[in-house]
Formats: C-alpha cells, structure tokens, sequence
C-alpha cells in the first residue's frame, strides 16, 4: 500500500506549479534564493513545488515574499473539476 502522503494529489500539484510560475515571474531565478528570503531550507521550499503537502501558515508567508494576495495566487491555480458520483437506486 501507498502511503497517503506519497499519493500525489492534482490539486497540490497545481498549487506547486502556481509557486514556481509566480517565484520566476517576480525574478526569482532559482528556489534557493526565495528558500532564504523565508528563512527555509532549499530542500523544504522545493517540496513546495513538488506539491507536497504544506500549512497555510507557509502559504501565507511565501505569498507575502512574492507580493501576492491569496486571492490573486489562487486565481492562477487550476483546479480539476471532480465528477460527482451517481447514486445507485
């Protein structure tokens, strides 16, 4: 069995690829330097792209370093459209 961390979910990889867009776009050329500016390890913050799973608390924070609201980094995020299942009669 897999274990639930290591199933990679669309939506948090949406949210990593959404980081690495913004970080490029406000002349972060690599994830180390924005890793120093948030006072992380270089290996945390490439989680964070990776879509790994992280707190609102570092969200928060990284859009602080970025300039961006929550409102204006989740308007770039792509979200899959879940299909609901029908049910059985």
């Amino acid at each position: 069995m897999k274990k639930i961390d290591k199933i990679k979910i669309p939506e948090l990889i949406s949210i990593g690829d959404r980081l690495q867009d913004l970080r490029k776009e406000k002349g972060f050329k690599n994830y180390e330097h924005i890793a120093y500016d948030l006072g992380m390890s270089r290996s945390a913050y490439w989680r964070l792209e990776s879509g790994e799973n992280f707190s609102l608390k570092t969200l928060v924070k990284v859009c602080k370093i970025l300039g961006v609201t929550l409102e204006e980094f989740f308007a770039g995020v792509a979200v899959p459209k879940v299909e609901k299942k029908k049910k059985k009669k």
